[in-house]
């Protein structure tokens, strides 16, 4: 029975491989927009990769790379470290997360051609245009009621809205004019209405008594002088939550950013040049809106690298920094306008918090020799941060410690945070190398390379102070483009380039 098996997967190989590679272009399409969709055709392509590796030719046909022990190791450690947690249960449900890494392992190992590899590549970017372009319509349209002004006697005032709030729902529906507001706030019930508020940083929920003034209008009856349409909040894309949309658009930038560089500086037709053009002002604009100070630090560095190692021009390099001092006034003023803080303010919360969290996590991780070796466990901390005093006492949001090196480090343990900055580190060597000791003649190729370089450098760099490789989607988005670079190695060793 296993012998007709092998026989009829031996059969099925080519569809096999056709049915994969369909998986990674899906991946590919998918990852900017749907963490759900994503992650069902990475488990839908490793099961395919399973059963292509009951043949022979799928077994023959695998490759090692040079990031192979590192990879292993670090989920081997993860492993460990979640057997020896407070809560093994949820440590070990965990492990899917951890096991993302196969991402790299899946594209690796299937993107059989340099062709596959370039293709995928600009799915990525192309994909990413769709939540670019809603991103930009969606603000120009606007969401609910902003308040410029109020009446003294307004009953918005009174019930603690401010000029400057924007107005998003009443009792769960949405708003999208004074009027809808005034109809809302109309309908007859013992009981305030509900009103969702944006304010800054902050989303809440106020009660508003439903006695409205007198007038004709219904602005007058709210006690409102002036009104719009709300665009303050940080752009999100499809996802949740801004800081992942943020760091999403962070490795797709620099990708665009590597392969525009390596287009021009290979020459190539206008046309591909300028696609690449508006597609990373696009992506840049959506970044910018996102209003995350670390990721857009991380792309300028990200930048930087790009241009410096790409050009190995004096004059671009010093381009950029011209481009960045022009360019740092505007992102000042409008960081400043969106989120009421400056760029480096002690007074801003988020600050205030991550130093917290910081001192905290370091204190708990040197409490114990344990801590040090293993780690506490995946996620462990949401049951047991009462008992170890964490988050200001649960003044603070329960979360994490807003740090990869930190988070890696309290809930896995220094080895595995250790074998992880190797694992980096021989990664951005790897890239190095095939930089200056390849010759990557198609200018795709280089594009795709520096465009890692640089996506690794700014996703490290943010990472000092966001956890965002517990995000699933940045790191799915970062090992599939890590999976694009093993396989132009893999192609460019066995051509022997």
């Amino acid at each position: 029975m296993l012998h007709s098996l092998s026989e009829v997967t031996e059969q099925g190989g080519g569809r096999l491989r056709r049915l994969i590679l369909f998986s990674l272009f899906a991946l590919a399409f998918c990852a900017p927009h749907s963490i759900a969709a994503t992650q069902l055709f990475w488990a839908v392509g490793l099961l395919l990769w399973a059963a292509l590796l009951c043949t022979k030719r799928g077994r023959a046909e695998l490759a090692r790379t040079p990031l192979d022990y590192a990879l292993l190791g670090f989920f081997a450690l993860t492993i460990i470290s979640s057997l020896f947690s407070y809560e093994p249960e949820v440590s070990i449900g965990k492990l899917r997360g951890a096991s993302l890494f196969t991402i790299a392992y899946l594209v690796a190992q299937n993107a059989r051609t340099l062709s596959a590899v370039r293709k995928l590549a600009f799915v990525l970017i192309a994909s990413c245009m769709i939540n670019v372009g809603y991103t930009f319509i969606e603000r120009a349209i606007g969401r609910g009621v902003k308040i410029y002004a109020l009446a003294a006697n307004s009953p918005l005032r009174a019930a603690k809205v401010q000029e400057g709030d924007t107005l998003l729902e009443v009792d769960g529906h949405k708003i999208k004019s004074a009027q809808d507001l005034e109809s809302a706030l109309s309908t007859p019930s013992a009981q305030p209405a509900q009103v969702k508020v944006y304010r800054y940083e902050w989303v809440g929920t106020l009660d508003v008594p439903r006695a409205l003034l007198n007038g004709t209008s219904a602005e007058e009856r709210l006690g409102i002088v002036r009104w719009g349409r709300g665009r303050d909040w940080r752009a999100s894309g499809f996802y949740g939550h801004y800081a992942t949309y943020a760091e999403v658009l962070q490795l797709i930038a620099s990708l665009a950013l590597g392969l525009l560089v390596a287009a021009w500086q290979g020459g190539v037709r206008q046309r591909a040049v300028l696609s690449l053009t508006v597609a990373l002002v696009g992506l840049l604009g959506a970044l910018f809106l996102t209003v995350t100070r670390a990721s857009w630090l991380a792309f300028l560095l990200s930048g930087f690298v790009i241009v410096a190692v790409g050009t190995m021009s004096r004059r671009a390099v010093l381009a950029m920094v011209v481009a960045a001092l022009l360019v740092a006034p505007f992102g000042i003023s409008f960081l400043q306008q969106k989120r009421n803080v400056g760029f480096f303010d002690r007074r801003d919360g988020s600050i205030q918090w991550r130093e917290t969290v910081y001192r905290e996590g370091l204190h708990l991780l040197i409490s114990r020799p344990r801590h040090l070796l293993v780690g506490i466990g995946m996620d462990s901390i949401k049951r047991h941060w009462r008992e170890w005093g964490m988050f200001d006492q649960g003044r603070l949001p329960i979360g994490h410690m807003h740090s990869t090196p930190l988070q890696l480090a309290l809930e896995r343990g220094i080895p595995t945070l250790v074998v992880w900055l190797i694992l980096l580190a021989l990664y951005a060597r790897m890239l190095w190398r095939m930089l200056r000791e390849r010759d990557l003649s198609d200018w795709r190729d280089r594009g795709i390379v520096l465009g890692a370089l640089g996506g690794l450098v700014g996703f490290f760099a943010s990472g000092l102070v966001h956890y965002n490789l517990g995000d699933s989607e940045v790191a799915m988005v970062f090992y599939f483009i890590m999976g694009l670079t093993l396989a132009i190695e893999r192609e460019t060793v066995r051509d022997g380039i």
